[in-house]
């Protein structure tokens, strides 16, 4: 699989609201299984994008998706997929990497959202879809979603 990147579609939200919104869109293009690195700074969005992914599949209310940060993974169960939503920003080794076994989670109902997965080369190379978030402006984000 070659590393180049054909973007699938691009947005610019201006609120919260608006990029959760565009989440819950995104379920009929992210139909498990699915490994996709979720990009962008700290507080660029990717939990808030998130919510409205995990609310379109029926795995989890908005409300009850937050960031995985200090658990490292957080699991929403739906009936069409099961979602990973996995933060490695404290991980920094293959080692520390190993101890979650990501690779256990992988089935044929998943979908791994992984946050700060361009950290490691492997999962750069094995993604099927990557969410670019960056901000523009105060509110703005402008979200490219490639494959």
């Amino acid at each position: 699989m070659s590393n180049q990147k054909t973007i699938l579609q691009e947005i610019v939200t201006e609120s919260a609201e608006e990029t959760i919104a565009f989440g819950r869109t995104l379920a009929e293009l992210l139909t498990a299984p699915k490994l996709v690195l979720l990009r962008g700074d700290l507080g660029a969005g990717k939990t808030t994008l998130v919510k409205g992914i995990a609310a379109a599949f029926e795995a989890a209310a908005e409300e009850d998706v937050t960031s995985p940060t200090f658990t490292l993974i957080h699991e929403y169960r739906g009936p069409r997929a099961n979602l990973y939503h996995i933060d490695l920003y404290r991980i920094d080794t293959q080692r520390e990497l190993d101890t979650l076994a990501l690779d256990d989670l992988r089935a044929e109902d998943s979908i791994l959202l992984i946050e700060w997965g361009e950290k490691f080369s492997r999962f750069v190379r094995e993604r099927d879809v990557e969410i670019l978030l960056e901000r523009e402006g105060e509110n703005g984000r402008r979200i490219r979603v490639s494959g």
